[in-house]
C-alpha cells in the first residue's frame, strides 16, 4: 500500500469529451490554468505577508493584527480557488492499494461512484457557500478583530472555489459518459 497520488489518476484528460462538456472542459481548463497562477501568487503575498509580521512584532514590536487575517484570506483564497484545477488532474492524495487490485472497467466504475459522491458533497458545500456570501452582505458582517474587514471577502472566494470545484466534478462525470470507452480509461478520464 503506497500513500501519495492515485497511481493512473494525475495526468489530465489527453482528449477533451467530444460536444458541449469538451467546450467547457476546455474553458475551465483555462480558467484553472489562471487561477492556479492567481492562487501561486497569493500563497507567496501570504508568506511576505506573514514573514513582515514577524519582523515588525520581533523588532520594532509593533502590533500587527492586519497581517495575519489578510494572510489567512489570501490562504483561504488559493486553496479554495485552486481546488478545481487539482482535481482537474487527480492531483488529490489518495490510497492506491484498491486501484492495483480492480480490474480497469471496476476501476473506472469506482471513479465516477467517487465523482458523483464528490459532486453531491461540493454542490451542498457550494449551496452553503452562497448563503454565507448572502448573509454576509446582507447583514453587513465584518471579522471582530480590530482591522474588521468584511466577511463577503473570505465568503465570495470559498463560494467561487466550491463551485468551480463543482462544476469540474460534473464536467468529470458527464466526461465519463460522453467520451468512447477505450478513451474512458482512468488516466484520460481526469
Amino acid at each position: 500500500m503506497a500513500h501519495g497520488y492515485d497511481t493512473g489518476e494525475t495526468t489530465p484528460t489527453t482528449a477533451p469529451a467530444p460536444g458541449a462538456v469538451g467546450s467547457l472542459e476546455r474553458a475551465l481548463a483555462a480558467l484553472n490554468r489562471l487561477i492556479v497562477l492567481i492562487s501561486s501568487i497569493a500563497l507567496v503575498a501570504a508568506s511576505i505577508v506573514l514573514t513582515y509580521s514577524v519582523i515588525v512584532r520581533y523588532f520594532l514590536k509593533f502590533s500587527t493584527d492586519w497581517q495575519d487575517e489578510l494572510s489567512v484570506f489570501l490562504i483561504i483564497g488559493a486553496v479554495f480557488l485552486s481546488s478545481a484545477a487539482i482535481q482537474a488532474r487527480r492531483g488529490h492524495v489518495a490510497i492506491d492499494a484498491v486501484t492495483t487490485f480492480l480490474p480497469a472497467r471496476f476501476n473506472r466504475i469506482r471513479l465516477v461512484v467517487v465523482d458523483i459522491a464528490g459532486f453531491l458533497f461540493c454542490a451542498f458545500f457550494a449551496w452553503k457557500s452562497w448563503t454565507l456570501l448572502h448573509e454576509a452582505i446582507v447583514d453587513n458582517f465584518h471579522s471582530s478583530s480590530t482591522w474588521g474587514p468584511p466577511l463577503w471577502i473570505p465568503y465570495s472566494l470559498m463560494t467561487a472555489g466550491m463551485m468551480l470545484l463543482s462544476l469540474q466534478l460534473l464536467l468529470q462525470v458527464l466526461g465519463a459518459f460522453v467520451k468512447p470507452a477505450d478513451d474512458a480509461s482512468p488516466t484520460a478520464h481526469a
